[in-house]
């Protein structure tokens, strides 16, 4: 006999509508911030597969939109709004435009064009066949999963910045040129850092000749391959470290709508407590300025690491010339 109980909707519905319910209610109106990918996640305890996909059924039911800078919020045409469980289907191409197969560049900047705007979550097959007006399954000619889609777009920033032959003069300025276009790199695409792998790295020619031009820059040193492969991962880790806390900030100030100078401000009396009981009187001394100038720290992790290597390079001239003799 078969059971007449109806089976619980699955997680990420129920999460799309608790949402539903708080904009049809006024308590989200439109143009309001809706909770990110990883506040859902965090919030209703799921994985963010989960809440990637409450994200994305409540952008397809025309309750949500993205906003460049803001974040995604509700939509201002929510009294449009689909029923439950209608999906949007492909845009309709205007008329007598051509039919154009889509391009695996056009596919792969587009790609890093909402990864740039909502995260390296909010990018799927799915999404992005919303965003052409197409089948998911028509994308599938360019890459056949999200990690491969991810890699195609790691390899494609890596490609935007123009490496010089042969560069500056010397050593240091060429490792400093290095890790700077690489850190504006993960100012430009703040989702990088976390696309990236030390244990299991990107097979990909673009990210490749970056560590090859690093490799050259050492080229004359007389350094062993060993040192040298050392030094351009080290280098590359210094840089993506410090660019993981500036994507960190950034992510928690569109999640919270809290700037860091106003964090600090709430912190004040707790900050004012510690500092002044005579415990750290060095901490005392140091301002919010110097703790939060991200560009600052990665100009000074830089400068100083490289202080270090040349005294590497000066050590291993002198036990060569040492052999000499």
């Amino acid at each position: 006999m078969p059971s007449s109980t109806q089976r619980p909707e699955p997680p990420y519905r129920q999460i799309v509508e608790e949402i539903r319910a708080r904009i049809l209610a006024g308590d989200l109106r439109p143009g309001d911030r809706v909770p990110s990918i990883r506040e859902i996640a965090r919030r209703w305890s799921v994985a963010v597969a989960t809440a990637t996909r409450a994200m994305a059924a409540l952008r397809d039911d025309g309750l949500v939109e993205t906003k460049v800078g803001a974040g995604t919020v509700v939509s201002t045409l929510t009294g449009q709004k689909k029923p439950v469980g209608v999906t949007t289907p492909p845009r309709p191409r205007r008329a007598g435009a051509p039919k154009q197969a889509l391009s695996r560049k056009q596919t792969l900047r587009t790609a890093i064009a909402i990864a740039d705007t909502e995260g390296l979550d909010a990018v799927s097959m799915r999404r992005l066949a919303a965003e052409f007006g197409v089948a998911p399954m028509s994308l599938y000619r360019h890459v056949s999963s999200k990690d491969e889609l991810v890699t195609q777009m790691t390899d494609e920033v890596f490609g935007e910045p123009e490496l010089p032959v042969p560069g500056p003069d010397g050593w240091r300025a060429k490792l400093e040129l290095i890790s700077r276009l690489q850190w504006e790199l993960c100012r430009r695409h703040l989702w990088l850092p976390r696309a990236i792998s030390f244990t299991r790295p990107l097979l990909v020619p673009n990210m490749m000749a970056h560590t090859e031009w690093t490799l050259r820059a050492l080229d004359g040193l007389g350094l062993p391959m060993t040192a040298r492969i050392r030094e351009a991962l080290t280098l590359h880790s210094l840089v993506l470290t410090v660019a993981l806390s500036m994507a960190d900030e950034v992510e928690a100030e569109q999640e919270t709508g809290v700037t860091l100078d106003r964090w600090w401000l709430t912190q004040r009396k707790r900050a004012d407590e510690l500092l002044h009981s005579g415990r750290f009187p060095l901490l005392a001394t140091v301002t919010g300025e110097e703790v939060s100038d991200v560009d600052g720290l990665f100009e000074y992790g830089l400068a100083r690491h490289l202080d270090g290597f040349a005294v590497l390079v000066e050590s291993h001239h002198l036990a060569e010339a040492e052999d000499h003799h």
